[in-house]
């Protein structure tokens, strides 16, 4: 089996950043409950305001399947889907070369 790796974009209203970044840490702090959840990363845009990124990590489809799952992730993506000002552009991918994380 593959790892999936899926990028995320998220876009916020740029006026509320602290409260986005409060929600992004209690997202990646939940994310220990997963796991098949390798990296969840999250990655403020140095170019647009408001834009936020996710890089993720999982070990396989069934990992992914779960993602959210657990009551701590499903309150954390719920309380972060209440500031975002559009729907997140999702791509997903399968890492084929990398350096600090083994494939």
């Amino acid at each position: 089996m593959s790892k999936i790796s899926l990028i995320a974009k998220l876009f916020t209203d740029p006026e509320k950043s602290e409260e986005v970044e409060a929600a992004l840490a209690v997202s990646c702090a939940a994310a220990a409950e997963e796991s098949g959840l390798e990296i969840y990363s999250a990655h403020k845009d140095s170019n647009e305001e408001g834009v936020y990124w996710f890089f993720e990590l999982y070990t396989d489809d069934e990992a992914l399947g779960k993602h959210g799952s657990g009551e701590g992730m499903a309150a954390a993506m719920s309380s972060l889907g209440a500031l975002l000002t559009a729907a997140p552009v999702i791509n997903m991918a399968m890492p084929k070369a990398a350096k600090g994380m083994a494939l």
